[in-house]
């Protein structure tokens, strides 16, 4: 019988940590640099998280220095518990993303969704499946089209993009990445993991748990998901450790 059949299952979920941000890219090599990265695994450590969901844009852009992307990489390495990244629109699986950089490598312990594996991550002691579509590019897509059929006791789905509520009006302009409450609940995910807004917030209409964790610069939270014995979400915002 697997772990998670024993135990909950702690995730910790998070998203637009931004790395590398043009107003500090003249001191990337500094500490600081990675400080919210660092605070986020930090407190992911501290409520003894099964595994860390990185919901979209864990850098700011592609065109990141090879000692930053170095330390991100041990940093990460070190963490003591699998980590799954999605790739999002400021950090998409273009020619030249930093995931396919041979500075960044690829620590034991992450995959990075469309590029190490395909699109899920399959955790099978924790009885737990991880899905998403990452950013190919810099065009629009469709953050949750085709779900995946579940294959564990657990499923998460991973999407970076925009809520929206309005219906499609011709001439209304609603942005790009649009996620809405139809693809939420067509998920049938156990949660849906968002990133793209700084806020934290939970959306939908309450059928699924569906949240964004917000920046952990900005919100100054990460969201800890548990998975109970009994088949109950606890989704709760603690601080991040600095």
């Amino acid at each position: 019988m697997s772990v998670a059949a024993h135990r909950e299952v702690v995730l910790v979920h998070s998203s637009d940590l931004h790395l590398g941000t043009d107003n500090s890219f003249g001191s990337s090599c500094s500490s600081d640099a990675l400080s919210v990265l660092r605070g986020v695994l930090v407190t992911a450590t501290a409520v003894r998280a099964d595994l860390l969901i990185l919901a979209g844009d864990t850098f700011d852009h592609n065109r990141q220095p090879s000692a930053l992307l170095d330390r991100a990489a041990r940093i990460m390495g070190e963490f003591c518990a699998p980590i799954v990244i999605l790739p999002g629109n400021h950090d998409p699986l273009t020619p030249d993303s930093v995931y396919r950089r041979a500075e960044l490598g690829a620590p034991s312990n992450v995959c990075v969704l469309g590029l190490t594996i395909a699109e899920a991550a399959v955790f099978p002691g924790l009885g737990i499946e991880v899905w998403g579509r990452a950013h190919l590019d810099y065009s629009d897509m469709s953050p949750l089209v085709r779900p995946r059929s579940r294959s564990t006791r657990w499923q998460l789905a991973v999407a970076h993009g925009h809520y929206v509520e309005e219906p499609d009006v011709p001439g209304r302009f609603l942005g790009s990445w649009l996620i809405r409450s139809d693809d939420l609940i067509a998920t049938g995910a156990d949660y849906v993991a968002l990133g793209h807004w700084n806020t934290a917030a939970r959306v939908g209409d309450k059928q699924i748990n569906a949240y964004y964790s917000g920046s952990p610069d900005y919100a100054g939270t990460v969201n800890v998901v548990r998975l109970q014995r009994d088949g109950a979400v606890e989704v709760t915002r603690i601080g991040v450790t600095h």
